[in-house]
């Protein structure tokens, strides 16, 4: 072999030093991370199928054709999302469930601690304030609607202002607070539309009224 072949070797031998490990580290790296995010999808696609089934046993133990929850069902079932997909959409779903099963049953403090669980952590905008509409409704049939409208306090999604003002004046008239009530529902009427302000809520502002007279 040639001194310039013995150089070129060298040079080789340099180039792979410097750069061959680090090409076949990285293109390692590359492989483990797309068949690492395929796998992770097709984790995530399993468990929100798997989720998805159980959510639907439980709608149908929920909303059965003679009005009458399996309670025990639900209850179970939703353990089991709670369980297996906890933090989920589907477990907070089943959480609101729980909670309307436990209100029915004159259970209030059950229904209480289920609803403060997704207000504490929800898994989506929508999730949070149905969760918090219904823990202040609760709140309020506990004799708590001073916390109940605490609860209520600070900004809420303009898709929700309306039930969230609506409800506002409800505990505002519970507390003998017309004046405050009167306020939340035109605060709510003005959030709908015509048509849909014409309702309950014009109700409740006539009757605000009728008092005053």
């Amino acid at each position: 072999m040639s001194s310039n072949d013995d150089d070129q070797l060298g040079e080789l031998k340099d180039w792979w030093q410097r750069n061959g490990k680090p090409l076949v580290t990285g293109g390692l790296l590359a492989l483990v991370v797309v068949f690492g995010w395929k796998a992770w999808h097709t984790y995530q696609s399993n468990q929100s199928q798997g989720a998805s089934v159980l959510y639907q046993q439980l709608l149908e133990a929920t909303l059965t054709p003679d009005g009458q929850p399996d309670t025990a069902r639900v209850v179970d079932l939703a353990g089991k999302l709670k369980s297996e997909y906890g933090g989920s959409a589907y477990a907070q779903f089943g959480g609101l469930f729980v909670a309307k099963v436990a209100v029915d049953s004159g259970k209030l403090d059950d229904a209480a601690s289920e609803l403060k669980v997704i207000v504490d952590k929800p898994a989506s905008v929508t999730l949070g304030e149905v969760a918090r509409q219904r823990l202040a409704q609760v709140l309020a049939a506990q004799g708590k609607a001073e916390d109940a409208l605490k609860l209520l306090e600070g900004d809420s999604d303009k898709a929700f202002l309306a039930s969230r003002e609506e409800l506002k004046g409800d505990l505002l008239v519970q507390l003998g607070r017309t004046d405050d009530a009167r306020t939340a529902y035109e605060q709510a009427k003005a959030a709908l539309s015509d048509e849909a302000a014409v309702g309950g809520l014009q109700i409740k502002l006539d009757d605000l009224a009728k008092g005053d007279a």
